[in-house]
């Protein structure tokens, strides 16, 4: 892997940590198509590993995200092209939801319109404290329509309706008070605060992670009763694995467990 490819991609061997890196800093890392295309790429070789554990999508430069390459949609002004470009960013954010592991964005800079999206769409984000969200292709005549679907499955809809037709910055803080990340830390402590976070998720036992990803988002589109029926189902069969077998064991036996993960 070069370094000057739009991802780069490190696996911690012996822990099953994929580190993927948004390069492509004099560009702000847009989302263009050499990146979504890379970036989903990597995430399906991911997905193809049984030994990974977490994933961990980081940036290199100031920014780390500010969206779509614009001056890639501006050569190309056609509706075929425009519903492509869309529907190609809309199977990569799928593919993160789709991912069995935990996703979390390490997000150091600025993250704009579908770089907001991206951060919105990882299960899991870290912030340092000077980085800035946003949702503004209204500025540019342009609703952030797409990224409105992550952005309001992790903030209230007033206050994300306000960003996405206003098209104003909120700082770090404002966004995990809105939810939208969920540790703010000093831009020098971000990299140990995310392996913090990384640690306490090796803790736990792959297969229930797993479970419980999927059920978690599944539950979040359908009503209350076919929620509780699924979970239900869902959590019959976690216990009924192996893992939460020797974890109930392990508390009745006031010893820690031991998972093979």
């Amino acid at each position: 892997m070069s370094t000057n490819d739009p991802i780069l991609l490190q696996r911690s061997d012996a822990r099953g940590v994929y580190t993927l890196t948004l390069n492509a800093p004099r560009q702000f890392n847009v989302l263009s198509e050499a990146l979504m295309d890379a970036l989903h790429a990597a995430l399906d070789q991911i997905a193809a590993d049984p030994n990974a554990r977490v994933v961990v999508i980081a940036a290199s430069g100031r920014a780390y995200c500010a969206g779509h390459d614009l001056k890639q949609m501006r050569a190309q002004p056609e509706l075929a092209y425009y519903q492509a470009l869309f529907a190609r960013c809309t199977r990569l954010m799928m593919a993160i939801r789709r991912l069995e592991l935990p996703v979390i964005a390490a997000v150091q800079g600025l993250a704009t319109a579908a770089g907001c999206q991206l951060v919105a769409q990882c299960d899991l984000a870290v912030a340092a404290d000077s980085a800035t969200f946003g949702v503004n292709g209204i500025d540019v005549g342009l609703f952030c329509a797409t990224p409105s679907v992550a952005l309001s499955r992790n903030v209230l809809p007033k206050q994300a309706l306000e960003m996405l037709l206003t098209g104003d910055f909120i700082d770090a803080h404002t966004a995990m008070a809105r939810g939208l990340v969920n540790h703010v830390v000093p831009a020098e402590q971000l990299d140990a605060r995310v392996v913090q976070l990384v640690d306490r998720l090796l803790d736990k036992p792959r297969e229930a992670l797993a479970l419980g990803k999927a059920l978690f988002y599944r539950q979040l589109e359908t009503g209350m009763e076919a929620a509780y029926q699924m979970a239900g189902q869902t959590m019959a069969c976690n216990m009924a694995q192996e893992v939460a077998q020797e974890g109930v064991q392990a508390f009745i036996d006031k010893r820690p467990p031991t998972w093979r993960n």
